[in-house]
């Protein structure tokens, strides 16, 4: 055991050569030097502290969801908040939730308890800080339609950013703009509704994402932002994209949005495949296709 190795142990819980097929959900990636999970806030701020003196680089990951991971080892630490950081409180119709909680969890625990506001969210595989990070959503609603505001570690000290101040627009946020911010929890405006009302339009929706979406193959979701007045997936099908094949990468037939992984998929097999998509449709259609994913250690 090195020293660094040795110090971040006393202060978290530490994993080392963990690979990042398994901390995403397109199951691509190389090996992670560390990934660390820090205990709670005062865990948190030592381990920056030493990564800092250290001179080793860190990206913090939620649940992976929408991310692509190089194929390439990373010397560096992914720190992750979905082990300690995930718990929640209420106060009335106000949902505080740490940046680690599950959103599926807080949209299912909102509805037990007659909130409305997070449905939308009950099919988003990521945790509440990702969900802000990337002001994720569904069905026209987004998450910053709810948030109030956001505890936030930046410059070594922790202080709470309205919602006004996250420039939220679609699928974006502040945080994008500075990775250095650490989002370590939320809090959420919910209304309150008929929680039978709240798990029948659940259940409706998971039966259509079921019905749409591949949901048996690992994959990041939607891959492209919807272009202004019009869908990404048809675009796709209009270049004859669907089921296209690319290594181990595929555009899913059932649903042209999302790349699937069949099972040996390199992240140069699905970079291609989006490079390959977004270049046809600027061709076909003069439409510049932005991708939702966040790609991760390319340099």
């Amino acid at each position: 055991m090195d020293k660094l190795e040795e110090t971040l142990k006393e202060l978290a819980e530490v994993e080392c050569g963990r690979s990042l097929r398994e901390l995403t959900t397109l199951r691509i990636g190389g090996h992670a030097r560390f990934v660390v999970y820090p205990h709670n806030i005062v865990s948190l701020d030592g381990v920056m502290r030493v990564l800092e003196r250290s001179g080793v680089h860190y990206k913090m990951i939620g649940k992976g969801s929408d991310l692509l991971c190089s194929d390439r080892d990373y010397d560096g630490a992914i720190i992750k908040l979905d082990r300690f950081f995930d718990d929640t409180y209420y106060d009335g119709n106000v949902m505080t939730a740490q940046a680690g909680c599950s959103i599926i969890a807080c949209s299912v625990e909102a509805m037990k308890r007659g909130l409305s506001g997070l449905e939308f969210a009950s099919g988003i595989p990521g945790t509440v800080g990702g969900t802000i990070f990337m002001n994720a959503g569904a069905y026209r609603s987004s998450i910053s339609d709810i948030l109030q505001e956001v505890l936030v570690m930046r410059d070594g000290r922790f202080e709470w950013l309205s919602a006004d101040e996250c420039s939220f627009s679609y699928r974006t946020s502040i945080f994008q703009k500075h990775p250095d911010w650490i989002i370590l929890a939320a809090r959420f405006a919910l209304t309150p509704r008929d929680k039978d009302e709240i798990a029948a339009l659940m259940d409706n929706r998971r039966t259509r994402r079921v019905q749409s979406q591949p949901l048996n193959k690992p994959s990041c979701g939607s891959v492209f932002r919807n272009p202004e007045n019009g869908n990404a997936w048809a675009l796709i099908d209009g270049i004859g994209y669907r089921g296209h094949v690319c290594g181990g990468a595929q555009v899913s037939p059932k649903h042209c949005n999302f790349i699937v992984n069949n099972g040996n998929a390199s992240a140069c097999d699905y970079l291609q495949l989006v490079t390959e998509i977004q270049q046809k449709v600027k061709e076909k259609y003069g439409i510049d296709l932005q991708t939702e994913v966040e790609k991760f250690n390319w340099e």
